[in-house]
């Protein structure tokens, strides 16, 4: 739908105003304003015509409005304005880029006073002064305005940018600047014209807030018996999203149809119901025989018989959840689950089951080729989120979807099976691969199974080069193993192929962040129609990045545990955490008390991140570091 309220700031003479009420249609009001007062431009002639004809088109003209209190113009019922102008603003002759960033970030600030909720704020730059790689050339960072950084100190992100033309609004004359009057910033004065070669203009919308979440306490329904544990931290806001289920429109949820849809033309398809994420300790034992490293990965937590009474738990958020009941029904505990020592020793008659959110769907493999119904030479489908206690990189994530497909076939055909299975797979993969190219494009990724030494097990890898320099070596998307056995079928070997659909996604989308695949902002969705493949546009372009370092001496006593320090600083920083870098050991040279140096990098790809939420971040992740990692900060 076409803007129903236009908002003007920092007019000089009036002209754009002009220009633009003369491409609106009769249903779109325009309010034009400027920081000077009437007598202030009686002598402009250029402007009174303006203003004139302004007034002769119905339009609204303001004076005396400081953009950086514009709430104070306009009475609450006057406010959301779905469209507001802003033209090359600067503070003045002599002013440099320090007072001209304070400007824009006043600026923003009190636009979300007035902004519409999906309103947008057009602000035009002339060439360098934005400081983003849309510039060119791009000036340095500290050099530039860092529009996008004093955006978010409004609560903004930039959505689109493109060239200022013109030629888009005729009559328009950019005109010189001023210096700062009567205490308001404006644009510009009427004497002088200037360059905007090279000029671009950035459109900003509002941002999801960030939100202080606290891990729910989830009710799960185990035959008769409610049962109850706490969410990790780091998955707030990922357990149970439903990605993949039917009215579901995510790019997830689309990639592996259309695998499945593939595979269906070369294989009878067997697909399954994908139990609870939660998994008994004793279950969890099987992953072993196809990763021994796996259950290192994995989230453990405490579940509890539900009594309705969580005080024992921990002061985070009570709710039942109604979904989790559903989809957690099928999972089944040992009749003497592994209690700790020290609820044994209390002689509880429950005490705390240990069970861990599954970190692969590998640990199915046996009860599906066990299963009395399980059909040699069908491919059997299993899909559902995993979770998993991994370093911070571009390309592992705690939470993903994997899919497994498990194919039993005679033993006499083992390789000309797995042959076929493989090629197949390998044509889906590469064309998927290639759907959002444009045309002309050279190939930019390529699927491969790299056999590995030790064990019946091949990784499927794609290179890729659409993620730029930080992609230089090859994606592990997935494996394929054929070293499960059955008892039951004993002439049969099974070939398992597990794939990562979150970063499959990614690739064949052009998503460079995985992140983005869980914001919960509804303009990610928008992107896709159910069942296409067309190529992804941001909503948040060149989120501004901050730069932390942190230090702190080891307890010698305890061992320091990096992937859960790399897990604690996911969950205090929101997942805003993108790098961790270690830098420096340092060992002291009397006490022999040894200090680690980590560089952290704070970017958020979907929300308004400034740099003194970062800041309170990094303080937060100090403490937290201290009371959990049993270190000291230095």
């Amino acid at each position: 739908m076409a803007p129903r309220r236009l908002l003007l700031v920092g007019e000089g003479n009036f002209s754009f105003a002009v220009a633009l009420s003369e491409t609106l249609d009769p249903n779109t009001s325009l309010t034009a304003t400027c920081p000077q007062r009437p007598a202030d431009l009686a002598q402009e002639l250029v402007a009174q015509e303006n203003l004139q004809r302004l007034r002769e088109r119905g339009n609204e003209v303001r004076f005396g409005v400081d953009c950086t209190h514009l709430a104070d113009a306009f009475e609450p019922q006057d406010r959301e304005f779905d469209r507001i102008y802003f033209n090359f603003p600067h503070c003045g002759r002599k002013a440099g880029v320090a007072k001209n960033r304070e400007l824009l970030a006043k600026f923003f600030r009190s636009c979300a006073d007035v902004l519409a909720e999906d309103g947008e704020i057009h602000v035009a730059l002339c060439r360098g002064q934005g400081g983003t790689p849309a510039d060119k050339p791009m000036r340095e960072w500290h050099n530039s305005w860092q529009v996008v950084a004093m955006a978010a100190l409004g609560g903004f992100i930039l959505s689109d940018v493109h060239p200022f033309s013109c030629e888009a609004v005729p009559r328009y004359k950019c005109t010189g600047y001023s210096d700062r009057l009567n205490n308001c910033y404006f644009a510009r004065s009427q004497d002088k014209s200037f360059h905007i070669e090279g000029a671009l203009n950035h459109i900003f919308t509002r941002s999801l807030p960030f939100e202080s979440l606290q891990p729910r306490i989830c009710r799960i329904k185990l035959g008769d018996q409610f049962f109850s544990f706490l969410e990790p931290e780091v998955l707030v806001g990922k357990l149970n999203r439903g990605f993949l289920e039917a009215p579901s429109c995510h790019p997830i949820k689309t990639i592996n149809e259309k695998l499945i849809a593939e595979l269906g033309k070369a294989f009878p398809l067997k697909r399954l119901k994908c139990s609870s994420p939660l998994l008994p300790q004793g279950d969890a034992s099987v992953l072993t025989s196809h990763n021994p490293d796996i259950l290192s990965t994995a989230f453990w937590v405490s579940l509890h018989e539900d009594n309705s009474n969580f005080e024992s738990l921990t002061s985070g958020t009570t709710q039942d959840m109604e979904d989790f009941v559903v989809s957690f029904s099928e999972l089944s505990l040992p009749k003497s689950p592994r209690r700790d020592r020290k609820e044994e020793a209390c002689g509880g008659p429950y005490g705390q089951a240990k069970v861990c959110l599954r970190p692969s769907l590998l640990v199915y493999i046996q009860a599906v080729i066990q299963a009395p119904d399980f059909l040699p030479g069908s491919l059997h489908i299993l899909s559902g989120p995993v979770f998993q206690r991994r370093c911070i990189s571009p390309f592992t994530m705690p939470a993903f979807h994997e899919t497994l497909y498990i194919l039993g076939f005679n033993k006499i055909l083992k390789d000309s099976c797995l042959q076929s299975l493989l090629d197949h797979l390998k044509r889906i993969l590469d064309n998927l691969l290639t759907q959002t190219w444009l045309e002309g494009s050279e190939l930019s990724s390529s699927v491969e199974f790299v056999f590995q030494p030790t064990g019946e097990r091949y990784m499927i890898t794609v290179k890729s080069q659409n993620f730029g320099p930080d992609c230089v070596k090859d994606l592990i998307i997935g494996s394929v193993t054929t070293s499960a056995t059955s008892v039951i079928h004993k002439d049969q070997c099974f070939v398992c192929v597990s794939i990562n659909l979150d970063l499959l996604a990614m690739l064949v989308w052009g998503i460079s962040d995985w992140r983005m695949l869980w914001t919960s902002d509804s303009r990610f969705l928008k992107n896709f129609a159910p069942g296409k493949i067309e190529p992804f546009k941001s909503y948040s372009l060149y989120p501004p990045y901050y730069v932390h370092d942190i230090s702190f001496w080891l307890d010698e006593k305890k061992i320091f545990d990096e992937v859960e320090f790399h897990t604690l600083a996911r969950a205090v920083s929101q997942d805003t955490i993108v790098s961790i870098q270690f830098l420096s050991r340092f060992q002291h040279p009397k006490t022999e008390q040894v200090s680690l140096c980590y560089r952290l990098t704070y970017q958020a790809c979907d929300k308004a991140l400034s740099q003194q939420q970062v800041a309170s971040m990094q303080s937060q992740l100090r403490k937290e570091i201290q009371q959990r990692l049993h270190v000291t900060p230095r």
